[in-house]
């Protein structure tokens, strides 16, 4: 993979959150500070954060971000998917950096390069590098890491334009492999139910989540194969999962569940959001 050296602009900054550095750093820290968590019996590996922006997702994404608020990780894996049409089933930044309003994140480029390895090694191919993406999954995810993780890190930035289960589990066992040795946080960015009434998005996020909480990948892709369930990121939350049990995680724990309709008042076409985190 060729390198480029030039950080990546924000291109949903100013719309999808906020533009300013301060507004969004209280933004981000209320919610943080607004999640009350469970007891959380064990370290965390990995969290599952919601992607819509901040306004419509941000309380539930509070959830996730602040169970990792004592972690100190030197490398964090966000793996998402990929909303826009690129043609490579596994995509990566061919930026040196993210920026966002509140600093530049550098990506890990060695990790990246052994995570390509492996995955070709796995998939026969590997991350095709993309230059100036607009992919918002990855993105949004980015300022309430930078507010809730208070030392430095580098990232590992995955997006999939393949989900199946095969790209899923494979990506999962490459992750683990790549980051045994590392202390490394994993993040899959993912909504959930897309555009049904309430109701029905409430019925079907509660199937996805208790899969999740059963730290059952397989069962995710029945719940959608049936139509009982429903996950953009289903195979960022997948691969997680497996990369997350790999490297020790025990036990999944839902931490906070939500529609847009609550925020919209439009209850007839609602997104659901999930936040979760798997402990060891």
């Amino acid at each position: 993979m060729s390198a480029f050296a030039e950080i990546r602009p924000s291109p949903i900054a100013g719309t999808w959150y906020e533009a300013n550095p301060k507004r969004l750093a209280s933004q981000v820290d209320a919610c943080l500070q607004k999640a009350i968590l469970p007891d959380l019996p064990g370290q965390p590996v990995a969290i599952i954060a919601p992607h819509a922006g901040h306004r419509y997702s941000g309380p539930v994404a509070g959830y996730a971000f602040a169970a990792v608020r004592l972690l100190e990780p030197a490398v964090i894996a966000i793996i998402s998917p990929m909303h826009h049409g690129y043609a490579a089933p596994l995509l990566t930044t061919a930026h040196a950096a993210y920026g966002t309003p509140l600093g530049t994140i550098p990506v890990e480029r060695n990790l990246l390069h052994q995570l390509d390895q492996n995955l070709i090694q796995r998939l026969g191919f590997g991350l095709t590098p993309v230059a100036n993406d607009p992919e918002h999954s990855l993105e949004i995810e980015l300022p309430f890491l930078q507010r809730a993780v208070k030392t430095t890190f580098s990232l590992l930035p995955v997006m999939l334009r393949s989900q199946t289960i095969r790209t899923a589990r494979a990506l999962g066992e490459a992750l683990a492999e790549t980051l045994a040795r590392e202390n490394a946080l994993l993040v899959a960015s993912t909504d959930l139910s897309h555009f049904h009434d309430e109701k029905t998005a409430n019925r079907m996020d509660a199937a996805m989540l208790k899969a999740v909480a059963s730290f059952d990948p397989e069962q995710l892709y029945e719940l959608e194969k049936q139509g009982k369930g429903e996950a953009c990121g289903l195979g960022a939350i997948a691969a997680v999962l497996w990369a997350a049990r790999a490297l020790g995680g025990q036990t999944v724990q839902v931490l906070q569940h939500a529609t847009s309709g609550q925020v919209t008042g439009d209850f007839e076409n609602v997104v659901g959001y999930g936040a979760a985190v798997v402990l060891k």
